[in-house]
């Protein structure tokens, strides 16, 4: 079975019993074509920008560093692209059909990173300082905001009739990814939050877009409304479920891994599920947990906690069951996505490599 490895050396089940493991030559292989074909468009619609914009933006792709030099640094999992080109498969088109949509999503997807980094004051990413962090405010935002808009830009051009149908799509998602970062951001200020609205919260702010980008491809490949609200219901669950690990990886993930600070969901006060479930479990630890963080609330800021402070509210999290009802939400999500797949006619070798992507979203360290 396999595992999430926490920073004490505990191993937490991420999928369920029987799923096959990891190809992992095999989905290497998709991630890299999806960064492969969709980065020389990506560098080529950043070019469109303004300065210093192009120049910002190449830094938070990991294009370039600080000071201008070209870098191969992390520039992230490629997930989404991968999905957008394997969505076009899916409909019998080539690849290359869903290229467009495998770039918008990415756009859209990383200017939501440049402004989430920004609100919630996270000074890494990619083991690499933030844009805002490094350029200011004022350009994260400007530049999240071309992205945003270079994403609509680069489908729009086609000039098709799936081309617009396909920019629906993107626009609805953006707009519930948007929907998902103020839920987020409200629930920081809130002692409770319930389980529904944690999940309703996550599924807009990453099952949407990671829905959007396994249905584009299709739609650009011609596929008809129903086959892409299908690839749709994959992508939105396998979101949840990322989510879900994410969560995980926010609290108990190796800083190495991750390129975040130890406990960083913690540091930032996030009702990330763990916390949520934790605090909904009942018991002694979940009460227990729920006065100190009505405690913590009152502080404006955490700079006199300790690596302890954070290591026993992460271990009240544990006591109370929010990490492992959170790792069996991550399952029962995963085998959610899966069975939409059984409801769309495509290649067996595409549904093969969804599944194994599937399997990667919820097995990763970072």
């Amino acid at each position: 079975m396999s595992v999430i490895t926490g920073t004490r050396g505990e191993t937490v089940p991420t999928v369920p019993p029987g799923t096959p493991a990891v190809d992992t030559a095999d989905v290497s292989a998709l991630l890299e074509r999806g960064r492969t074909l969709s980065t020389p468009v990506m560098r080529a619609a950043v070019g469109r920008l303004a300065s210093p914009m192009d120049t910002v933006a190449a830094y938070h792709f990991g294009w370039i560093d600080a000071e201008g030099n070209p870098t191969d640094a992390d520039s992230g999992k490629a997930v989404r692209p991968a999905l957008a080109l394997l969505s076009a498969e899916a409909a019998g088109a080539v690849p290359e059909v869903g290229l467009p949509g495998a770039v918008a999503v990415e756009l859209v997807h990383n200017f939501s990173l440049l402004h989430d980094d920004l609100m919630d004051g996270d000074e890494q990413r990619r083991h690499r300082d933030t844009v805002w962090k490094v350029f200011g405010p004022a350009q994260a935002i400007l530049v999240g905001d071309a992205l945003s808009a270079l994403a609509n830009e680069v489908l729009l051009e086609l000039g098709t009739a799936e081309a617009g149908r396909a920019t629906r799509r993107l626009t609805t998602a953006n707009r519930k990814l948007i929907d998902g970062q103020a839920q987020d951001i409200s629930y920081e200020h809130r002692d409770r939050v319930s389980v529904e609205e944690c999940l309703e919260m996550e599924g807009n702010k990453t099952g949407a877009l990671l829905a959007c980008a396994v249905s584009i491809g299709a739609v650009l490949g011609g596929a008809d409304d129903r086959t892409a609200d299908k690839l749709e219901e994959y992508g939105y669950h396998l979101g949840l479920a990322f989510q879900a690990v994410d969560d995980l990886l926010g609290i108990w993930g190796d800083p190495d891994a991750t390129g975040k600070q130890t406990w960083s969901d913690l540091r930032q006060r996030k009702k990330s599920l763990p916390v949520v479930a934790a605090l909904a479990a009942g018991g002694e630890a979940s009460e227990r947990l729920g006065r100190l963080l009505a405690q913590d609330a009152e502080s404006p800021d955490f700079d006199s906690f300790t690596e302890e402070d954070f290591a026993y509210r992460a271990a009240l999290i544990e006591e109370a069951g929010g990490r492992e009802w959170t790792a069996g939400e991550a399952r029962r999500q995963h085998a959610i996505a899966l069975r939409a797949l059984d409801e769309v006619d495509m290649p067996a070798r595409v549904r093969d490599q969804l599944i194994a992507l599937a399997d990667f979203v919820v097995v990763r360290k970072k």
